[in-house]
């Protein structure tokens, strides 16, 4: 098995399955400002820290640039041999630039050369080139521009060092000249959404020889370096566990659901604005934490502080349950956080224990991915990790509307194993809610309709409103019998 150089970043590394094939020499491309420097360094780094010898050789930046950066990230470079590739003192010197003597091909071989001469004095294990943007304008011409890097590559291939090579994309796009040479291809994209931070994504165009992890793979920018988050594939994760009926809060729940929830499942809630959909999540979420259970719950919508207010308006302690280490619980800015960045989050809580995970909502995490399609994809293969590792899911939708036809932003309910559906609707006056489980994969559940109230004591279920008609679209009315005795009682 060949030997592998690992990235010195984690996530890029389990893209790349192992690492950079020593003794190969790869491109590392993207527009500027996409972190092609900042993960040059980390590749040398990896090498200093691995024993290795490191040579960064800089056409574009100088010695006191490369350092700054390295600084900016808590980084030395001690250890770490930087070459200055700077031109000539005479190419400096206005009557010689004009000179039809020096011509670009004396440019060309003397800056190779230099190359050489430090790669001789240093012998290093790793090579980053900053970057092939001077070399193709030394050149001057596809052809030329091909005969040396492939001049390039040969001489390096022959010491087995293992070489980085950085292009900055600002010349014609589709000169693939490198492309055809380079044992592999990495490319880092910035994206500019019209609000919010930038977003930065990364695909591996070719490695040969290599079954790499294909498709964009976000990343960002922080202090300490690329931290890259592989894009989620559910096929890889799973583990043996007993699909046992998890108890529901309280009897009324139980006979909803049929029993309960089985462990492994996904429940989506439904509901307009207002109808309580969080804080009947927390209450599973609060049984859970009861039997003993790990869970955590990401809040897309509203602001902590309030979030645990409310739930203490319906005996929910969420503050005691984080004290008590039952419960996590993240507030997600949409603006900020990428999608990758997310599943990432949740799979690290996961390997850590959690049993259970609430997504709060769906809606805010919609921001976070606009394309409709792509959320969709995103959100299924994150709901078969999490039923493939036994964990039980609950995500809740804010409906448009709240009387009469509502409308989804995203409809995921094909996805969930059991949908609830919580509705307002009018009698005796008063606004009321309704509640009904409308599918369950696992097994039957009723099929009524039942009134619910939130109080002090959290949620309080009724009868079945067997004497009522149309109670979903809001306005029912009254089939013969007595259809008082069905409806909770004003409380207090």
């Amino acid at each position: 098995m060949t030997e592998q150089a690992s990235v010195g970043v984690a996530g890029l590394d389990d893209v790349l399955s192992g690492g950079l094939t020593k003794g190969c020499l790869f491109l590392l491309e993207g527009s500027p400002g996409t972190g092609k420097t900042t993960l040059g360094l980390q590749f040398l780094l990896a090498g200093r820290a691995a024993g290795e010898r490191a040579l960064y050789v800089t056409m574009s930046e100088t010695e006191d640039e490369l350092r700054n950066t390295a600084a900016s990230h808590g980084w030395s470079l001690d250890g770490v041999e930087i070459f200055e590739l700077v031109p000539p003192e005479n190419l400096l010197d206005e009557a010689q630039q004009q000179s039809l003597l020096y011509s670009s091909d004396l440019e060309l071989g003397e800056t190779t050369s230099r190359i050489f001469r430090a790669f001789e004095q240093i012998r290093p294990d790793r090579v980053v080139l900053d970057s092939l943007a001077e070399i193709r304008l030394l050149a001057q011409g596809s052809l030329r521009y091909r005969r040396q890097v492939l001049s390039l590559k040969h001489y390096f291939a022959q010491s087995r060092a293992t070489v980085l090579m950085l292009d900055d994309l600002t010349s014609d796009t589709t000169d693939r000249t490198v492309h055809s040479v380079a044992h592999g291809v990495i490319r880092l994209e910035e994206l500019s959404p019209d609000y919010g931070a930038e977003r930065r994504r990364m695909r591996v165009l070719k490695y040969r020889g290599r079954q790499y992890r294909g498709g964009y793979h976000d990343f960002v920018i922080r202090r300490g370096g690329l931290q890259v988050y592989p894009r989620l594939v559910a096929g890889e994760h799973g583990e043996d566990f007993v699909r046992d009926q998890l108890p529901c809060p309280s009897p009324q729940f139980s006979a909803l659901l049929g029993g309960g929830i089985e462990r492994g499942s996904s429940v989506l809630v439904l509901g307009p604005a207002g109808t309580g959909k969080s804080l009947m999540v927390l209450t599973f979420l609060a049984k859970a934490v009861e039997r003993g259970e790990r869970a955590a719950i990401f809040i897309f919508d509203e602001e902590r502080a309030l979030f645990l207010q409310r739930a203490l308006g319906v005996g929910i302690d969420i503050q005691g349950m984080v004290d008590g280490g039952g419960l996590v619980i993240e507030q997600v800015d949409a603006a900020q956080m990428t999608p990758g960045e997310f599943s990432a989050r949740v799979r690290e809580l996961v390997e850590q224990g959690v049993q259970t995970v609430a997504i709060d909502s769906l809606n805010g995490y919609q921001a976070a991915m606009p394309e409709e399609q792509a959320l969709v994809l995103h959100i299924h293969e994150l709901l078969q990790f999490l039923n493939r590792r036994g964990v039980t899911t609950y995500l809740t939708v804010a409906q448009h509307g709240l009387v009469g036809d509502m409308k989804t932003p995203v409809d995921v309910t094909y996805l969930a194993d059991t949908v609830i559906l919580l509705r307002y609707f009018e009698a005796q006056g008063r606004v009321r809610r309704a509640i009904s489980v409308v599918k369950k994969r696992a097994s039957a559940h009723e099929d009524t309709i039942r009134e619910y109230q939130i109080g002090r004591g959290g949620f309080l279920l009724g009868e079945p409103l067997v004497q009522f008609q149309g109670v979903l679209r809001g306005i029912p009315s009254i089939a013969p019998g007595d259809a008082e005795s069905r409806l909770l009682p004003d409380r207090a």
